[in-house]
């Protein structure tokens, strides 16, 4: 497979990722690996399930060609065919109920939107920790563009994350009130599942070398004073400035990619 032809193939359980992006955990799985184009696995917990090699599947795992398996693997197929439209959000509402969140009283308080995932998102290259950064099209151009305009002015933009799926957000949440945090405590520093723009595939989290990752000390970079000045020019705006509207923390790292006729 072409790198010009990388995405993530988004499901409702499962997703698919180019094989060759994959790290794999032994020699075999090396050698399985280098023999196919795409890699299926979980959404919830990233575990491995198959191996896509055009339309022939092959097990990566003893038994995991499950009948479930294989009728999601046909529904992947199907949201190839969909591109950057939006999945359904049905299935997150029973599991925001399930965390206490009512998704009318939170979007009523917040002002924030449920926000769906795309069938669809175009690989945008590799984050600060050599992981595959995914984006629409469209984000991903942007992106590449902004981070090569500002490396000619002597300004380095790393990225640190963009998008994630509802299940990343649902894990987050689970992983914090285990540890004895409330939900209150959590909504105040993460959105709530299915309502970050992170989701879209049109946000990213954005560092600078040598500085920690989504902190506020980010503003005191070239980086930043670099965003501020000409990231309208790109088409990426900071969602959440000081004393914004959704009572969100200052996030001077988080920044979003909208259409605009200007952007070049």
């Amino acid at each position: 497979m072409h790198p010009g032809d990388w995405r993530l193939i988004n499901g409702e359980n499962i997703e698919a990722i180019p094989a060759a992006l994959a790290r794999a955990r032994g020699n075999a799985t090396a050698r399985a690996l280098a023999k196919c184009d795409w890699l299926v696995r979980q959404k919830n917990d990233g575990r491995f399930l198959a191996l896509r090699r055009g339309d022939l599947v092959s097990e990566l795992r003893r038994n995991a060609l499950t009948p479930d398996l294989r009728a999601d693997l046909a529904a992947l197929a199907e949201s190839d065919n969909q591109g950057e439209s939006p999945r359904p959000v049905s299935g997150l509402l029973e599991r925001l109920h399930a965390l206490g969140l009512d998704e009318i009283a939170y979007g009523d308080s917040t002002g924030l939107a449920l926000v769906a995932e795309p069938h669809v998102l175009s690989y945008a290259g590799r984050d600060r920790y050599r992981r595959p950064l995914w984006l629409t099209q469209s984000a991903a151009h942007a992106w590449q563009r902004m981070r090569r305009a500002a490396l000619n002015d002597g300004v380095v933009l790393e990225a640190i994350s963009g998008y994630r799926s509802h299940d990343y957000q649902l894990g987050i949440f689970r992983r914090k009130l285990a540890r004895g945090q409330t939900v209150a405590d959590v909504l105040a520093v993460n959105a709530a599942p299915g309502y970050s723009e992170h989701h879209s595939g049109n946000a990213m989290d954005i560092g600078a070398p040598g500085e920690p990752p989504a902190e506020e000390s980010f503003e005191n970079t070239d980086a930043f004073a670099w965003l501020v000045a000409h990231a309208d020019n790109h088409g990426f705006v900071m969602s959440y400035p000081r004393d914004n509207p959704h009572g969100i923390i200052y996030e001077p790292w988080h920044w979003r990619w909208r259409w605009k006729e200007t952007a070049p």
